[in-house]
C-alpha cells in the first residue's frame, strides 16, 4: 500500500499532540534534500516522555499504514528518530533539541502551518 507522505504526517501529528508532545514543528524539506520529504519535531519533558510519544507515534502510524520506521535513541529516549522514509520523526528532550537545533540548520525549510495543513 503506498501511503501519502502528507498523511502520514498527519497521523504522527496528531499522535503526538494526543500524547502531550510541546513544540510541534512540520517542517517541508521536499526542495532542499533527497533525504525525506517532511521532519516531523516535537518534544518531550523526560526520557519516559520522549519514549511513550515516540511509541505512541509508531502505534499510530502502523495501524493507519502498516508501516514501521527505522528508530535510534529509544533507550536513552533524549532522542529519538523514527524514519519512514518520506518522513522523519524527531522527538526530543528539550536540552538536546536546542542543542542541534534542526530548525536553524534547516532554516531554508518551510514550516507547516499547525494544525498540519498539507
Amino acid at each position: 500500500m503506498i501511503f501519502e507522505p502528507r498523511a502520514l504526517v498527519k497521523v504522527a501529528v496528531n499522535a503526538a499532540e494526543g500524547k502531550k508532545a510541546t513544540d510541534i514543528t512540520v517542517l517541508d524539506i521536499r526542495k532542499l534534500s533527497i533525504i525525506a520529504d517532511y521532519f516531523v519535531i516535537c518534544s518531550g519533558r523526560s526520557s519516559v516522555h520522549v519514549q511513550a510519544v515516540a511509541r505512541e507515534i509508531m502505534e499510530a502510524v502502523e495501524k493507519e499504514t502498516a508501516l514501521q520506521p527505522r528508530r535510534e535513541g529509544m533507550r536513552e529516549g533524549r532522542w529519538v528518530l523514527l524514519d519512514y522514509g518520506d518522513v522523519v520523526v524527531h522527538v526530543f528532550q528539550e536540552p538536546e533539541r536546542q542543542f542541534y537545533n534542526l530548525e536553524r540548520l534547516w532554516g531554508d525549510a518551510p514550516v507547516v502551518g499547525m494544525p498540519v495543513n498539507l
